[in-house]
C-alpha cells in the first residue's frame, strides 16, 4: 500500500506516520530527506531521531527519493519517507533539471514499488500568496505534486492537531 499523510507544521503528521510504521510489524526503513544548513533545523532532525526506535535503519537521501525507494522498498518492510517539502525544496535548490528529473523519478517508480511507502508531506497552500516568486513557486511545485502522489496512492490522510483524517482509502 502507497499512503500519502499531508498536514501544516507541528500538525502530527511524522508522529502519525511513525505510530503506523511501527505498528505494521514489519522492519521499518526510514529515509529522511533533510539537510542540517543550521543549528535550528539540526536540533529538528535531533528530535526526529530521538522519537525514532533504534531498530529502524535510516536513509539520508536529500535528492535522489526514487533511486532511494528503489533500493530500500521490498516485502517484509515498511518505507516511511519524511518529509516531502523538504526534499521538493532541496530540488528547487538544485536547478531545473534535477528538479524535473528526480520528480518524474519518483512519480514513475511508486506505483511499482513492492511492500508499505508511507510519504509525509507539509500542506503548504492554506496561506497568503507569498510575495516572493521562489516561494510562490514552492507552494505550486508542492500542491502539485501533492495533487500527483494523491492520485498514485492507495491511501490520503490528512493530520490537524494530531487528529488523522482519511481522505482517501480505507481507514
Amino acid at each position: 500500500m502507497k499512503e500519502l499523510i499531508l498536514g501544516g507544521a507541528r500538525s502530527g503528521k511524522s508522529r502519525h506516520a511513525e505510530q503506523r510504521a511501527g505498528l505494521s510489524g514489519l522492519e521499518v526503513v526510514y529515509v529522511a530527506t533533510a539537510a542540517a544548513g543550521d543549528a535550528e533545523m539540526a536540533a529538528r532532525i535531533g528530535g526526529h531521531r530521538a522519537r525514532r526506535p533504534k531498530s529502524w535503519l535510516t536513509v539520508e537521501e536529500p535528492l535522489a527519493l526514487a533511486a532511494s525507494l528503489e533500493e530500500n522498498a521490498g516485502p517484509g518492510r515498511f518505507v516511511l519517507v519524511d518529509c516531502l517539502t523538504l526534499w521538493l525544496s532541496n530540488l528547487l535548490a538544485e536547478g531545473e533539471e534535477v528538479f524535473r528529473r528526480e520528480r518524474q523519478a519518483l512519480l514513475r517508480v511508486l506505483p511499482a514499488l513492492s511492500g508499505p511507502v508511507c510519504l509525509v508531506s507539509n500542506e503548504v497552500g492554506q496561506g497568503i500568496v507569498p510575495v516572493n516568486p521562489l516561494a510562490r513557486r514552492f507552494v505550486d511545485e508542492a500542491g502539485w505534486l501533492h495533487q500527483d502522489l494523491a492520485s498514485l496512492c492507495d491511501r490520503v490522510v490528512w493530520v490537524a492537531a494530531g487528529l488523522p483524517q482519511v481522505l482517501k482509502g480505507a481507514p
